[in-house]
């Protein structure tokens, strides 16, 4: 069998790059560990080495000052961000379910909305509305718990779709 790319300019230039690239970060990371094992860099570090047979690289983690003064992060700084908690939607054959994870929030700071088309979350730093895979849905018999930090909200299917699109708040169990 032939091999059309083994010839190939680009290919054999992009594979001595990666080869290039791999032996500098490899110099340099073995630089950062011997700096750090002198005393000269400050600080906390975890660094691995990662060497199999289709990866390679390092892990590196650490904590380190700069300067006289360590670095003050406002603690409100984190509060203020809105993030996106990880979700997981199944429709199952007679409902729609719902799992969203909210690590670290009370059951009473969640506001939960459902619409024939949408769930809305909010919570503390978290925010997310997840446009729903069907509109045949029942709301009046839709249940929510909360529990270890992840939401469950289950809304039965309706046999028949609905005409008018409503909106109702949830309390969460």
């Amino acid at each position: 069998m032939v091999d059309y790319f083994e010839d190939d300019e680009v290919f054999q230039d992009i594979n001595t790059f990666y080869d290039r690239l791999m032996k500098r970060m490899f110099k340099d990371m073995e630089n950062f560990q011997k700096t750090i094992g002198s005393g000269k860099l400050k600080g906390t570090w975890d660094i691995r080495p990662i060497d199999q047979p289709t990866v390679k690289g390092y892990v590196a983690r650490g904590r380190f000052q700069v300067g006289s003064d360590p670095l003050q992060i406002p603690k409100n700084a984190l509060d203020q961000e809105m993030r996106e908690p990880l979700t997981d939607v199944f429709v199952e054959e007679d409902a729609v379910k719902v799992y969203m994870e909210l690590p670290g929030v009370d059951k009473t700071d969640v506001q939960l909305n459902v619409t024939e088309r949408l769930v809305e979350v909010k919570a503390k730093n978290f925010a997310k509305t997840i446009e729903l895979p069907t509109a045949e849905i029942d709301l009046d018999q839709a249940t929510a718990s909360y529990k270890n930090g992840v939401l469950v909200v289950v809304i039965p299917k309706l046999s028949k779709p609905a005409e008018d699109e409503k909106k109702r708040s949830i309390k969460i169990q």
